[in-house]
């Protein structure tokens, strides 16, 4: 038996996520559909992460364990083939047997795009959510530069998560503004993200771009505070960018 991982990119529009669900079609549930049609068997794949109902994803990653049949090299393709259009493995490699793509990734990159302009970006309006406000960039990257580091992140998950350690580590955090094209991108590289936890903290900073929650009430909610920073913005605009191992 092989241990493949794999790299791929979707759109989440259609999907209740990554993960297999009962009452919602996934892409893992796409990926193990194709991979049976290659190999006349089921074979279960692990993804390195979830992503919510909506998220897209560049850079997800996933790893799953098949006899040698296909060629490593040639696996996106024959995966390609039998995939819908809107997920598209784009690299393929042997890993050691030991390999799992979600419990050995050091960090993940999120991106998630806000669409400044006066009205809604017709082309723009599946990966991005539309905020005509006048934003206040510099104390978005003030509060950025606030996030980063070794925080308890419990103000920034959904409810009902039962996750115990809510502490993570932010490795960067940045505002990226790109006037000419009118949007404005969060990205952030972390060591692990509670349920909903980037699109929360994308809310948050929007509420300090419009006044609406100061920097002090934003470091007390890292340090533990009962303070809503904020709400957690639409799935649509977040993108799974790359998972490093």
């Amino acid at each position: 038996m092989q241990n493949v991982r794999i790299r791929l990119a979707y759109e989440g529009t259609a999907y209740g996520g990554f993960q297999l669900q009962k009452n919602a079609i996934t892409v893992q549930e796409k990926l193990e559909n194709a991979l049976y049609s290659i190999y006349g068997k089921k074979i279960r794949v692990m993804g390195a992460g979830r992503t919510d109902s909506g998220v897209h994803a560049r850079g997800q990653a996933a790893n799953f364990f098949a006899e040698p049949l296909v060629p490593v090299e040639k696996i996106p393709w024959a995966l390609n083939t039998a995939l819908p259009e809107d997920i598209v493995v784009w690299e393929a490699s042997l890993v050691p047997a030991s390999f799992r793509a979600g419990r050995d990734a050091v960090s993940k990159i999120y991106l998630y795009t806000i669409d400044n302009a006066r009205f809604i970006q017709v082309l723009r309006r599946r990966y991005s959510w539309h905020c005509p406000d006048e934003l206040n960039i510099e104390l978005m990257r003030e509060g950025c530069r606030l996030m980063e580091g070794v925080h308890d992140f419990r103000a920034f998950r959904a409810l009902g998560s039962d996750v115990k350690n809510t502490v993570r580590n932010i490795f960067q955090a940045e505002i990226i503004r790109i006037p000419a094209e009118e949007i404005i991108c969060f990205k952030v590289e972390g060591d692990g993200f509670l349920y909903k936890m980037m699109r929360f903290m994308a809310g948050a900073l929007v509420e300090v771009g419009k006044g609406d929650l100061s920097l002090q009430e934003l470091k007390a909610a890292l340090q533990g505070a009962e303070i809503h920073p904020g709400p957690a913005l639409p799935a649509k605009g977040l993108c799974l960018e790359k998972v490093n191992y």
